[in-house]
């Protein structure tokens, strides 16, 4: 029997498949299709501290290879989730959970991360420092060291789950950020979010989404994801979950060669909603054609 069994930050799952956040709603809509209880655990949708009704429509523009989406964390705010939504979520799956959190302000992370915390279904907490910061003039948490470090100290003092910083792509440096998050006390890194792109009709010669340009993802943005995760495994020494444009078995393999304990699953789920199952029950017999008894004497194999 192989080892699929992975620790991430004290939290055994057991397998490294994690459906990531946006992409599995609140879990019980997938509920529906299979027993979700096969996952490892999953990234419930994207949480902020006030309801959000998220962005215009059209949201969503096809690619080759992917798609862009603009949803704009469409939520129902954090009280609700934990009054509505977790309850429904407990009849279904029996697991932890990661809380994906995200803010436009310190004050509003700190707020809904406290929170959350709280919660005992919640596992880990991934904070998406993705998000503009409406005092800092509009740019994301995540472009620079210091406010991504920055949020990571506000967060860890006020919560005692473990807490992994979710980096954005669309940066020059990803390793400085990844360590500012670590020395400012950082339990792990979710990596990597979406690219930026956008596409164009040319009927109506305007962009496809709403918003103008969005989020790629999808697996084409693979081979990107794959290098940021081995590069960023070289500079820190806390866990990676990687993520983006995962969609098969030996994806999962590759990305934990490159330096990642356990994996997010996003754009596939929207494509094939039982892409997580079909990449569990196919890990077993990947793992055995690569000659693969336990998954974690793999975790960055390829330095």
């Amino acid at each position: 029997m192989v080892n699929t069994k992975v620790n991430l930050s004290g939290l055994v799952l057991d397998n490294p498949v994690i459906p990531a956040s946006g992409t599995f709603g609140f879990g019980y809509e997938f509920a529906e299709l299979y027993d979700i209880n096969i996952l490892g655990s999953f990234s419930f949708k994207g949480t902020t501290k006030d309801p959000r009704f998220g962005n215009p429509t059209p949201r969503i523009a096809e690619c080759y290879s992917g798609m862009i989406n603009s949803v704009g964390l469409q939520n129902p705010g954090v009280d609700k989730v934990i009054s509505e939504e977790l309850p429904k979520l407990k009849k279904c799956f029996n697991k932890p959970v990661v809380a994906n959190i995200s803010g436009f302000s310190l004050d509003e992370y700190v707020y809904t991360c406290e929170k959350i915390d709280k919660e005992e279904q919640v596992g880990i907490i991934e904070v998406n420092i993705s998000c503009p910061n409406v005092h800092g003039g509009g740019m994301s948490f995540g472009t620079s060291a210091e406010s991504a470090a920055d949020v990571t100290k506000a967060v860890k003092s006020v919560t005692t789950k473990p807490v992994y910083i979710k980096l954005s792509p669309n940066v020059t440096d990803i390793v400085s950020i990844a360590k500012a998050c670590e020395e400012a006390g950082a339990d792990g890194i979710s990596m990597i979010n979406t690219l930026m792109g956008m596409r164009i009709d040319l009927k109506t010669k305007k962009p496809v989404v709403a918003n103008k340009s969005g989020g790629y993802s999808g697996p084409a943005i693979f081979p990107v994801a794959v290098s940021m995760v081995y590069k960023v495994y070289e500079a820190v020494n806390i866990p990676i979950i990687g993520m983006g444009g995962i969609s098969t078995a030996e994806n999962v393999i590759e990305m934990m060669l490159a330096g990642a304990t356990a994996i997010e699953v996003g754009a596939a789920n929207l494509i094939d909603p039982f892409a997580c199952k079909k990449i569990i029950e196919n890990l077993p017999v990947a793992m055995a054609k690569y000659g693969i008894n336990d998954l974690n004497d793999i975790i960055g194999g390829a330095h």
